[in-house]
């Protein structure tokens, strides 16, 4: 089997790109900027914005599968347009097509978001996300597609987040609720989805909503630091307009997948 992991040198992508090469896969990586760092991963450049680049490289490699990772938060046309490039090339060679989304399309309310839901975006981000799950369903209505949340693990940008807060360079919001993965946990979860059936919307995130505030005090404990000078504030006191307590419920990809998701407070014990 062939897989082509398109993002491959970003936290999530590089990680699915290291369980499928020691599951024996072959598999081929793409980068813009950044180089793929996977040993026995084949890396190939590629802009996602151009859609007749993408086609020509899955025309060559001509993947079975392909997992679709890019985004970059502040540009629509790599996070939306990107998404759809890559999903018309993917149903143009046949190939199975795992697309990554995110609970930033949601707006935001105290009850857990089922998988099925329609996307709600109150910022640019969150809308881009939104355009990239339509242009991936109507293009292709056989991907299976995954919502997730704050992404932590070795390397992550959440949780240097909140190291930095703890040393006082800069503060967690009280009022932002995530429900964290770790990312072996979630490529792990999108590998098994590879080889299944599964079509449209699946939350896959951690069962644990907490606060970033309230994580910044997890990894206090988990690396031993002390947590009085731990700066925090809001999302509306920064002046930002995002999403403020997002939960997604995962019961479906809990019954559906062997892949166990972890919660934060035991991935911080």
């Amino acid at each position: 089997m062939t897989l082509l992991v398109v993002g491959a040198s970003g936290f999530v992508g590089a990680e699915v790109c290291r369980q499928a090469v020691a599951a024996g896969q072959r598999v081929v990586g793409t980068y813009h900027s950044a180089a793929v760092a996977v040993p026995g991963v084949a890396a190939r450049r590629l802009d996602v914005t151009d859609r007749a680049a993408v086609r020509a490289l899955l025309a060559e490699v001509r993947p079975d599968a392909v997992v679709s990772t890019p985004y970059r938060y502040d540009d629509w046309t790599v996070t939306a347009d990107g998404a759809a490039h890559v999903a018309y090339a993917s149903a143009e060679v046949g190939a199975r097509l795992v697309h990554l989304s995110s609970d930033a399309l949601h707006a935001g309310r105290p009850e857990p978001y089922a998988d099925d839901e329609a996307p709600s975006p109150v910022f640019p981000y969150g809308a881009a996300k939104a355009a990239a799950e339509t242009a991936v369903r109507a293009v292709d209505p056989g991907a299976a597609l995954v919502r997730t949340s704050l992404i932590v693990g070795e390397g992550s940008k959440q949780i240097q987040l909140c190291r930095d807060a703890l040393a006082g360079r800069g503060s967690l919001f009280t009022d932002e609720v995530r429900c964290p993965v770790d990312v072996t946990d979630l490529a792990a979860a999108v590998l098994e989805l590879v080889p299944s059936d599964y079509a449209g919307l699946l939350n896959v995130a951690g069962p644990d909503g907490v606060s970033r505030a309230e994580m910044g005090l997890l990894v206090a404990r988990r690396f031993g630091l002390d947590p009085a000078g731990m700066k925090t504030t809001t999302s509306a006191a920064a002046g930002l307009h995002r999403p403020a307590e997002v939960r997604l419920d995962s019961a479906r990809a809990a019954g559906l997948l062997r892949t166990r998701l972890r919660g934060i407070t035991e991935l911080l014990a």
